[in-house]
């Protein structure tokens, strides 16, 4: 199966390369795509090297198709994609997936993502964030409007020592997801 891996910024970054570490393992091939913020947490080359593939993380980067179709990068890989997963998903980038906005790379490709494209969104943030009623109606408006999927964030104890609801399920749980909505 193809795997398209978004990731953006939060802590939980690591998580996403334990899973693609998981990904590669069982057999998919991936490509991954993360926002600036992302890199800020664990780089662009960890994935590379995980993957085996280029990580897309400028849209303006120099850089060419994975289908050998077209040459307009953003829309290559979301057409290559049997599967595409978000983890973690910050608050931030679910509200840019919510209104339409595609102003990184990361949400360029997820607008473009073809509509039978099963999606497995992660969401990773704080408890209060999580909680938010913001936060809430885009997730509900996703999953009944979108191919999308979400594994909810689990308890534990988060970055800013606080124990509550918001931290990535782990890999595993997404993996199991994964491989549940591929086609």
């Amino acid at each position: 199966m193809r795997v398209l891996l978004g990731v953006t910024g939060g802590i939980a970054a690591y998580k996403a390369a334990d899973l693609t570490s998981l990904l590669v393992k069982v057999g998919h091939e991936m490509h991954v795509v993360m926002t600036e913020a992302a890199t800020r947490f664990v780089g662009s080359i960890t994935f590379e090297a995980l993957c085996g593939h280029p990580v897309m993380v400028d849209l303006w980067e120099a850089g060419g198709s994975v289908d050998g179709a077209t040459s307009v990068r953003h829309i290559s890989w979301a057409k290559w994609a049997d599967v595409a997963v978000l983890t973690p998903l910050s608050a931030s980038t679910l509200g840019k997936l919510y209104a339409g906005i595609a102003d990184n790379a990361l949400t360029t490709v997820w607008l473009a993502l073809p509509a039978d494209v099963p999606q497995v969104l992660c969401p990773a943030m704080n408890t209060r964030m999580w909680e938010h009623a913001a936060t809430q109606r885009n997730v509900a408006w996703l999953e009944e409007n979108t191919n999308a999927q979400v594994v909810s964030p689990v308890v534990k104890r988060l970055a800013e020592g606080e124990v509550g609801m918001g931290a990535m399920a782990e890999p595993a749980d997404i993996l199991a997801a994964i491989e549940a909505r591929g086609r």
